[in-house]
């Protein structure tokens, strides 16, 4: 494996706290108290994920207590006016759940989120089985890397494999998530393709690629 985590198992949470479908709705609200959470999967007796409740599916019944909405509301909002009188998980999830497999990229993950407007993902075997859970905060854990990690694996896994014999030495420093890379190099092909993937390595917050090929301008 890699030096940085390129895959949701490595920054997922795997002690995760769950419900069943008959899982009341005080219930609910208690455990994701207790455990700071916004979200909860939904389980079968298997352990595996049918769905996911979280605080915007149980916001309804508060929305809803004592008002009297009319035709229009009550069509454009009829999910929610159902979860309004849900008691139990089954009835207040939102299904199919949203999930990811723990062999999925960061940045698969991330956009999934973004696409579908979850800030918590259940982590899934191929079964549906629940292995973990990956959030928002999870994926941002790669931005707390050293800088020298980061520039330790930019040198072993991109500069000393494209650039084997420089002209001079290539040096490589990153200052709080910036890499800069400065030095000649005799292939100019390969500079472009060095930065991409120095923009690639997980942690990374940017790159600038100060290399020259032999012979171009400033040369």
């Amino acid at each position: 494996m890699h030096d940085s985590p390129h895959q949701v198992s490595d920054v997922m949470t795997r002690a995760v706290v769950a419900v069943g479908r008959k899982a009341l709705f005080k219930d609910i609200v208690e455990r994701m108290e207790q455990w700071k959470v916004s979200a909860l999967p939904v389980l079968e007796g298997d352990g595996r994920v049918i769905g996911v409740v979280s605080e915007a599916d149980l916001l309804p019944k508060e929305e809803f207590r004592d008002s009297d909405p009319d035709r229009f509301t009550q069509l454009r909002r009829l999910s929610d006016l159902a979860k309004a009188g849900a008691v139990s998980a089954e009835e207040l999830m939102s299904a199919p759940a949203v999930t990811v497999h723990a062999d999925a990229s960061l940045a698969e993950a991330a956009r999934i989120m973004a696409l579908r407007h979850v800030k918590r993902l259940p982590v899934v075997n191929a079964e549906g089985v629940l292995e973990g859970v990956v959030s928002r905060g999870d994926l941002l854990k790669v931005f707390l890397r050293p800088d020298n990690d980061l520039a330790d694996e930019i040198r072993r896994d991109i500069v000393d494999v494209l650039f084997p014999a420089p002209v001079e030495p290539v040096h490589i420093m990153v200052t709080d998530g910036v890499a800069t890379l400065t030095g000649r190099v005799e292939d100019s092909g390969r500079i472009d393709l060095a930065e991409r993937l120095v923009r690639g390595v997980e942690g990374i917050v940017g790159v600038d690629c100060r290399l020259i090929a032999v012979g171009s301008a400033g040369a």
